[in-house]
């Protein structure tokens, strides 16, 4: 298990490298931010004063160290619009878009979960196609699409809920719903296959040949065994939520990261636009790392393979 983590480690790091190194050189060579933050009328002397100011008179290679550098004492760099720690600046936001992140993950399992076990349970009925009709629906629906759409019906016509803001539980009602419908679209279809295909395992006609009511099959032997695919296929979905995210906040001005990265692009805002990047990339890298060893927790025959010497991917396979 040592090894496995540490191998895990070493990637992490490496992908992490391979991320701020590709974030760093596509924000350089996509354009000069003196060309967004100033004024069109600027004298070349001014132009030049501030590229000198913030490192970018620089070549490519003496920019990346002095970022490395810079990264490596926690410095994260100064935003070049507001003057402010880039650091400073997307910790304010942070909080904001993990709630709303929280709340959409909590609502996609509230409600993916329970229908993708009651459309295993009818495979083939109507309640199993009338499950699936939504899946396809809420994988289908474009975020910007339903929130738009859900303002007009809650805000604009019954007005009921709030259309921007993070102030109240009720401003966070609509992004939450906006956000976590593909992701419960998706979780209902994964948990309704990983719910059929342990159906037909043998502990589970054992369970039903000793008379285990249906409630027990499902609760105490079915989706035990079912659930490590489904931790596994939550962990690399929460990469397209944070995605989602950054939509979602803009159609309903939530006041998170997805909108600040937004502003910080079209300004190209060098410094603002790697931390975010950076968190987000520590944020995916983490949580793959801790669902592989759920996995493993949850799944006995994986950790029995890995000490064998089989990689995760080939154990899941």
């Amino acid at each position: 298990m040592m090894r496995f983590v540490a191998v895990k480690l070493l990637r992490a790091a490496l992908t992490l490298w391979l991320v701020i190194t590709f974030v760093f050189v596509v924000l350089r060579i996509s354009g000069d931010p003196t060309d967004i933050l100033l004024p069109d009328d600027v004298t070349q002397a001014v132009r030049d004063f501030y590229r000198a100011k913030w490192g970018l008179d620089k070549s490519l290679w003496q920019q990346y160290l002095a970022y490395w550098q810079s990264l490596l004492t926690g410095d994260f760099g100064m935003s070049l619009r507001s003057g402010m720690p880039a650091w400073d600046m997307v910790m304010e936001r942070a909080p904001k878009t993990l709630l709303l992140g929280v709340c959409g993950l909590g609502m996609a399992l509230f409600i993916g979960i329970p229908l993708g076990v009651v459309a295993a349970r009818y495979k083939g009925t109507a309640i199993d196609r009338g499950v699936m009709s939504f899946a396809v629906f809420g994988f289908s629906m474009p975020n910007f699409f339903l929130g738009i759409i859900l303002i007009l019906a809650f805000s604009l016509h019954l007005r009921w809920l709030p259309s921007s803001g993070s102030g109240t539980w009720a401003q966070l009602v609509m992004p939450a719903f906006t956000l976590g419908t593909a992701f419960a679209a998706q979780i209902a279809r994964f948990t309704r296959s990983a719910m059929i295909d342990v159906s037909n395992r043998p502990y589970m006609r054992t369970a039903r040949s000793k008379g285990a009511g249906r409630l027990r099959q499902v609760v105490s032997h079915a989706f035990p065994n079912a659930v490590a695919p489904i931790v596994t296929i939550v962990g690399l979905k929460i990469g397209e939520l944070i995605g989602g995210a950054v939509v979602t906040e803009t159609v309903f001005a939530w006041p998170g990261l997805g909108r600040l990265i937004t502003i910080a692009v079209a300004n190209r805002d060098l410094a603002v636009v790697q931390t975010i990047l950076i968190l987000l990339a520590v944020t995916m890298i983490t949580t793959n790392l801790v669902v592989d060893l759920l996995y493993g927790w949850l799944d006995p025959r994986v950790r029995d393979l890995r000490r064998a010497g089989v990689s995760s991917q080939e154990a899941r396979a």
